[in-house]
């Protein structure tokens, strides 16, 4: 009997409310690592923001299997923090079961690392970890102190598009969302900066923050309520009309949103703010780890289009009751 689903996920939801340095390619035969993405790492380099007062914390990231049933043909995935310019990733330790038979990494649409992990046959009674404690040095986003030159990008290339159309429940091209854009868009403003405050300004003065099950950003317009989510997808699904690429980050217990826009000679900067909570416009005060950067996955083991990549778990078992993947994400004392 198969066995594939969400047992002991760590799903969206939850994510939202509750050698190896950087995590460095490790291959063992069986895995192979695809997808990766085609758009090169940002850099810190030459950018209009500052990266300040940086703080460390320690996460424990993995999977504890246990099952009182034999497990055959196991695969699992689950995500990682990945480096940005405002964040660096280190793995300081692991615990790698040796029914482990191989793992390797992958990445997805630029914006997510997963670990994979496959077991050929895990014993009835058996406990299986694999785990990482990974340090993560987080620093304030310092805002630009120069803003009337940037512009909105002339020609979107390919990595660009990516965050121009719409996504699962950032639903750009709805009537209504159409309209709140064009009424926007009516009124003068003096550049680029003050159009994507002006988005900004509409989101917090339109939206009420209630928290609520999870819906698209117009119905969010609509009934003028949501949460963090329906906050930042309306944020980014106003920008994606007004041909402003724009992303969301997600980070434990919360997410926020990214516009991007590009200098005098050309060079596309990314910028936060706070959809959801204080006002923080092209800046961002915040130490918790970003988990992922995006809202549009294709992961491989699913059919459809996901906005947070989640873990997965499935294998092949002998008896009626079932494995329990316990996967962890938890910060630690070190």
């Amino acid at each position: 009997m198969s066995v594939l689903g969400s047992t002991g996920m760590l799903n969206r939801r939850y994510a939202l409310c509750s050698g190896l340095a950087a995590f460095g390619m490790y291959s063992l035969p069986g895995v192979n690592a695809q997808n990766r993405a085609d758009e090169k790492p940002e850099e810190v380099g030459d950018t209009r923001l500052s990266y300040e007062t940086p703080q460390v914390q320690n996460w424990r990231i993995g999977l504890v299997l246990t099952t009182p049933v034999t497990c055959t043909n196991v695969f699992a995935t689950f995500p990682v923090p990945m480096n940005w310019p405002e964040q660096k990733v280190t793995v300081t330790g692991r615990t790698i079961d040796p029914q482990v038979t191989a793992w390797d990494t992958r990445e997805l649409g630029g914006g997510v690392k997963q670990v994979m992990l496959k077991m050929a046959r895990v014993p009835a009674g058996s406990t299986v970890e694999m785990t990482f404690n990974i340090a993560i040095e987080r620093s304030r986003i310092v805002g630009p102190t120069q803003t009337d030159d940037l512009v909105i990008p002339a020609k979107a290339g390919r990595d660009l598009r990516f965050f121009l159309s719409s996504s699962p429940y950032i639903d750009s091209s709805n009537a209504r969302i159409k309209a709140a854009w064009r009424g926007l868009a009516a009124e003068e403003v003096p550049n680029a900066w003050a159009r994507v405050e002006q988005i900004y300004d509409f989101v917090r003065e339109k939206v009420r923050y209630v928290e609520g099950s999870l819906k698209n950003a117009s119905q969010a317009l609509r009934e003028g309520r949501g949460d963090c989510e329906e906050m930042t997808s309306l944020f980014v699904a106003l920008c994606r009309n007004a041909k402003i690429p724009a992303r969301m980050v997600w980070i434990p217990e919360h997410c926020y949103p990214e516009f991007y826009l590009e200098d005098a000679s050309g060079k596309g900067h990314w910028f936060p703010c706070q959809a959801a909570g204080t006002r923080q416009f092209g800046r961002m005060d915040e130490y918790r780890p970003v988990l992922q950067k995006g809202d549009r996955f294709k992961v491989p083991e699913k059919r459809t289009t996901t906005r947070y990549v989640s873990e997965f778990f499935k294998c092949d078992k002998k008896g009626k009751s079932d494995p329990n993947p316990n996967f962890i994400r938890e910060l630690i004392d070190v």
